[in-house]
């Protein structure tokens, strides 16, 4: 189901667990990687693709969902606005969001924008993971140094860092950790 209003989501009270970050993160590769299924997300070489709030329901108990990515600057300004809209109001009025999973591209440098968002979640108490895309095209040495950057500058404003996973579609690392963290989530929530 696609739609950009908040209040047409589906009905049923699934958990879901939405995935966001910049355009051109990984997002719709991802998904895919995840669920296993090549084109169910529509993948783009043109950032800010996905304008939709698109969900997969997933072993008829659980939704993920992509939502638009952030940051596109070649959008017009109101294109902009209405992406923020969308973005703020699944965010902030679904109450079958159980986890938001921010996307950050291993390859670069803590980003003012990624930062911003981060905060805006813990204003609005969000529960929230890291996911490090891509890691596939760093080496090693590298990935663990760009991750931990990105960490030790969360820590100069958070006391305590949400859970985070390293993951490349290419080559599925962090599948089964990510599937893992979702059903543990899941079981909790059952037990309940």
């Amino acid at each position: 189901m696609s739609n950009t209003d908040v209040d047409k989501c589906p009905p049923e009270m699934f958990p879901e667990y939405a995935f966001i970050g910049r355009s051109n993160v990984g997002k719709s590769s991802l998904i895919n990687m995840l669920t296993k299924r090549k084109g169910l997300a529509m993948t783009s070489a043109t950032p800010g693709k996905t304008m939709l709030i698109n969900h997969f329901l997933i072993n008829k108990n659980w939704y993920i969902v992509d939502l638009p990515g952030y940051g596109y600057a070649k959008r017009s300004t109101k294109g902009q606005e209405q992406i923020k809209r969308i973005i703020q109001s699944y965010i902030l009025c679904r109450r079958q969001m159980t986890c938001l999973f921010v996307l950050i591209d291993c390859r670069h440098e803590p980003q003012a924008i990624d930062l911003t968002f981060f905060e805006w979640l813990g204003e609005n108490n969000i529960p929230f993971a890291i996911v490090f895309t891509k890691a596939d095209k760093l080496k090693t040495g590298r990935l663990n140094a760009n991750v931990r950057q990105y960490l030790d500058k969360l820590l100069e404003q958070w006391e305590e860092l949400p859970p985070y996973f390293v993951t490349s579609s290419e080559s599925r690392i962090g599948r089964e950790e990510l599937l893992t963290y979702i059903e543990e989530i899941n079981k909790e929530l059952k037990d309940k």
